[in-house]
């Protein structure tokens, strides 16, 4: 099988879950990278450069652009945000899955520029519970709730672009199955040309 790792963007609805389950599948296999972005943004407290984030200055930031050192890039109310190139690359390189949490305008850009990227989407079963977890987060007022149920109405409209839906229900079933898929896709044929290629030579010596 061909060494190269895989790149995953996982986007989701804000609830789905979707940064428990990165947590998650981080912490029980050891194959997966998780992208850094980089952003203009201040550190909040606690965080570190490398960590959470590579921490960047606007005009830094804007010199990455120009170099085309980000596989994408978007800007949010003041700030830049984006994914930097040589990392990606990097892991992959190593064997490395490197997944991606991006949200959907992000994920199609990158599945442009990389046609071989992995898409899967995170939603929770029906649109009742979606409202529920974020009411039950405790966190935001009901007039952010709203907004962000808005949102994912939007975001729903893009769902079918993605290559698998990952359900998001019981959360251990759900890192198990991200994991089977993830570990499927490196058996597709597309991604083994190397392998189907020695084959086929070495039959031909038969």
């Amino acid at each position: 099988m061909d060494g190269r790792g895989i790149l995953i963007v996982v986007s989701g609805f804000s609830g789905s879950g979707k940064g428990t389950i990165m947590k998650e599948i981080m912490n029980r296999y050891d194959n997966y990278a998780l992208s850094v972005s980089a952003t203009t943004r201040k550190p909040r407290p606690g965080e570190e450069d490398g960590r959470e984030y590579f921490f960047r200055s606007t005009e830094e930031f804007e010199k990455m652009i120009a170099k085309d050192e980000l596989i994408e890039y978007a800007r949010y109310v003041d700030n830049y945000y984006g994914t930097p190139r040589a990392y990606v690359e990097e892991q992959l390189k190593a064997g490395k899955d490197v997944i991606l949490e991006i949200e959907i305008q992000g994920a199609l850009k990158v599945k442009e520029k990389f046609p071989d990227t992995l898409l899967l989407f995170v939603t929770p079963p029906t649109a009742a519970e979606l409202r529920e977890r974020l009411v039950g987060r405790g966190t935001e007022t009901m007039d952010v709730i709203d907004f962000r149920m808005k949102r994912a109405k939007e975001e729903a409209e893009g769902m079918g672009r993605y290559d698998y839906l990952i359900i998001n229900d019981v959360l251990d079933e759900c890192v198990k199955e991200m994991h089977q898929i993830i570990q499927g896709e490196h058996r597709r044929s597309f991604r083994n040309e190397a392998f189907i290629e020695r084959m086929q030579e070495e039959l031909k010596g038969e």
